[in-house]
């Protein structure tokens, strides 16, 4: 008997998708990183489930509205769908603890590195958890991963010391992650 369920390859959004240039909301400031589309469609490929999940403390600052933010993320998502690329679901985590405005102000386990939005996705799309993986820029990120049972861990080289995370794997850039990761699936 096979497995039905699937495996996803959640990504992190600002420094893994795109160029992390501080609190982006607004499309003509979302700069995709070099070979993002290739390295989703190799991901597709390998029958991964794609998602984003991704913490937006600056809603919680009141820097940008949700509204603003998901009119970036329809516009992003039309740019993977121009390039042949299904993301099944963006998650968001817009609260902050100690930075946060009014009903933002608070822990939520959605927040990295709180497993939540993970979890939703595993339970919304049937994700197999230990044969999926993550990939983000943060230790925030790794340890998401960790808490919510992800597989493998990913950390793309950023603020973060390498020597320190907790990661499977560090690399340069989602494009080296995927090809490390179609490794793998050959073994």
């Amino acid at each position: 008997m096979t497995d039905l369920k699937k495996r996803a390859l959640f990504l992190d959004r600002d420094g893994v998708v795109n160029i992390d240039s501080g609190y982006i909301w607004r499309p003509e400031d979302f700069i995709f990183n070099e070979g993002v589309f290739d390295a989703c469609r190799m991901a597709q490929s390998l029958d991964y489930v794609l998602f984003i999940v991704t913490n937006q403390a600056g809603i919680g600052r009141g820097l940008y509205s949700e509204k603003d933010f998901h009119i970036l993320t329809d516009w992003m998502l039309a740019q993977f769908a121009e390039n042949d690329i299904e993301i099944a679901r963006v998650y968001f985590a817009p609260t902050h603890p100690e930075e946060g405005i009014g009903v933002y102000r608070r822990e939520s386990p959605d927040r990295k590195p709180g497993p939540g939005m993970l979890l939703k996705a595993r339970d919304a799309f049937d994700i197999d958890m230990h044969r999926s993986a993550i990939v983000g820029d943060r230790e925030t990120d790794i340890q998401a991963g960790i808490n919510g049972g992800v597989g493998t861990r990913i950390l793309v080289e950023g603020e973060d010391d390498p020597a320190s995370s907790r990661a499977d794997k560090v690399v340069r850039s989602l494009a080296e992650a995927v090809a490390w990761l179609a490794t793998r699936d050959e073994v």
